[in-house]
């Protein structure tokens, strides 16, 4: 029997059917789990019992003592309302874009069809490549729920560009902005380039913006208005219109804040619930001084990835929050088999840090799966010859054959080969710079085996396992502990919207039984915490 500590509930009382009463454990927890229904905590004479039905009603002499209760609490009714109406999804939720095509076009749609927004991975893709996911994601969820990731490139501007430039015709509506230093002209042009004035005067925005973020400096970007200069410039470029650059002027550059905490692949290894709170004090902060008509939303990512980290999230004031490395696992990632597999095994602490491909120069680092795999290790030794020495020629005899014979598997001189061959055809300007500067070959070259190593890990190159970059967080560790002995311990029934659904509704029952916790109601351990059930 379950006991109940005085509390304000015991002013009122319960009345309804005895028969709807229980107190054993699995039918509490399936009242629990009921959603859609109140839940009622009745003194009995043997202690507690539970209900869905009945109402609560003034203590009469013949209705039971009402211990505790709860109004329905719909997976809905998590985060922010104007976050499902502004993207047309279900819930206050998105799985976020992990590059090269690993937030597959097959993810995207398994998650539009169930109502929920997921982010494609456009990362390192060719333009052809890219091109053909629109298409195909489009083609299959016309009316969405569906956004793309725009990956920051400092060295490949004309690569940034060309990928606004396909958006902008292919009339994609939602991005999510990542890896961002500052604002580009081409994030500045595609904001602006879906303004226009509504029939009563207000702003219509029709590109919507999500910022992942993860410090203070860069979150202002997205706080406030795209910068005069900058639209001025896209206006003399005739890439927007006047009119587009003044309504600029009156809308934050984005619609949402990601911020983003420990994670897999960029992170900066911040703890999201130190993190969280700042962002969300910093927004109040700029919409006191600029007044949008809709505050900026600030959701929560990285370690979102049980019931109790979700729920943390929402607790905290996160308007949604966000999945990634979970995703990853599930069987529509564009991860190969064996890699999902390493997934599923992963602990918390199985994970590492990393020099990443994309911003290798600047000393920028990743967070990957370190057990099963040598990418880390490997990656770091490079970063460090990097800084050592100022050309390939530099490099000792004995190093250079370590890394051509152990690490590449082949030569400098082939691997330079096959990077102007890359870049004549992407950025021919890459090699210009690298022909005229001995340390940027280095970097070109190094960069090579930084950039396939995830291609080899999504595309399952058996003979090159053991350099395998696989983006992770701890949360994958905390997932996989949460799932062990339920249907979702093997990763071959992953999937992502179910992943999702479960993640959302044990959000909302360990609200639930938290609730009634504060209400002096006491819950036997074995079911406070939501086991994954399949549906149906």
């Amino acid at each position: 029997m379950m006991n109940t500590k005085p509390n304000a509930a015991m002013s009122l009382a319960w009345e309804g059917a005895s028969q709807d009463l229980t107190d054993n454990n699995e039918r509490v927890r399936a009242c629990l789990a009921a959603l859609d229904q109140p839940v009622y905590a009745v003194a009995g004479k043997g202690g507690l019992v539970f209900s869905n039905s009945g109402m609560p009603v003034s203590p009469n002499g013949k209705a039971a003592d009402l211990a505790g209760w709860l109004a329905p609490l719909p997976i809905e009714a998590l985060g922010d309302a104007t976050f499902r109406s502004t993207y047309g999804c279900r819930a206050a939720y998105y799985a976020g874009g992990m590059a090269n095509a690993i937030a597959s076009e097959e993810m995207v749609i398994a998650l539009g069809k169930e109502g929920l927004l997921g982010s494609f991975g456009s990362g390192g893709l060719s333009p052809q490549r890219l091109a053909q996911a629109v298409d195909t994601i489009q083609a299959a969820l016309p009316d969405g729920p569906y956004m793309f990731n725009l990956l920051h490139n400092p060295f490949d501007p004309q690569m940034e560009q060309g990928t606004v430039d396909l958006f902008l015709e292919k009339k994609v509506r939602a991005v999510e902005a990542a890896a961002y230093l500052r604002l580009t002209p081409a994030l500045v042009q595609y904001r602006a380039a879906g303004l226009s004035k509504n029939g009563d005067g207000s702003i219509r925005i029709e590109n919507h913006v999500i910022g992942k973020v993860s410090r203070r400096e860069i979150a202002l970007h997205f706080l406030n208005p795209a910068p005069e200069k900058v639209l001025n410039q896209l206006v003399a470029a005739g890439k927007i219109t006047a009119e587009q650059a003044e309504l600029a002027k009156h809308v934050p550059m984005g619609d949402d804040i990601t911020v983003e905490g420990d994670s897999g692949g960029h992170t900066d290894n911040r703890p999201t619930i130190s993190l969280l709170p700042g962002i969300l004090a910093l927004r109040d902060q700029m919409q006191a001084e600029n007044r949008f008509a809709q505050p900026v939303r600030i959701g929560a990512a990285g370690g979102i990835s049980t019931p109790e980290s979700a729920l943390a999230a929402y607790m905290m004031g996160a308007a949604y929050v966000v999945s990634g490395s979970v995703n990853q696992a599930c069987v529509e990632s564009g991860a190969c088999e064996y890699t999902r597999q390493m997934l599923a095994k992963a602990d918390m602490a199985d994970v590492g840090m990393a020099p990443s491909a994309d911003m290798f120069e600047l000393g920028a680092r990743v967070q990957v799966l370190k057990k099963g795999s040598l990418f880390a290790m490997r990656a770091q030794k490079l970063y460090e010859l990097y800084n050592t020495y100022e050309s390939l020629d530099d490099i000792p005899a004995a190093v250079r054959e370590e890394l051509e014979t152990k690490i590449f598997q082949r030569t400098f001189d082939d691997i330079w080969q096959g990077t102007v061959d890359f870049f004549k055809q992407r950025s021919p300007e890459q090699i210009e710079k690298a022909e005229q500067s001995p340390k940027k070959k280095m970097a070109l070259v190094f960069r090579w085996y930084l950039g396939l190593s995830s291609r080899w890990s999504r595309d399952g190159v058996e003979e090159r396992r053991m350099d395998y970059q696989i983006w992770c967080g701890p949360s994958m560790g905390a997932f996989n502990e949460w799932v062990r002995g339920t249907y979702l311990e093997d990763y071959r029934g992953r999937h992502v919207a179910d992943v999702a659904w479960q993640l959302l509704r044990g959000a909302a029952y360990t609200f639930r039984v938290q609730a009634l916790k504060l209400q002096g109601v006491e819950i036997p351990a074995e079911i406070q915490s939501y086991q994954p059930q399949p549906a149906g």
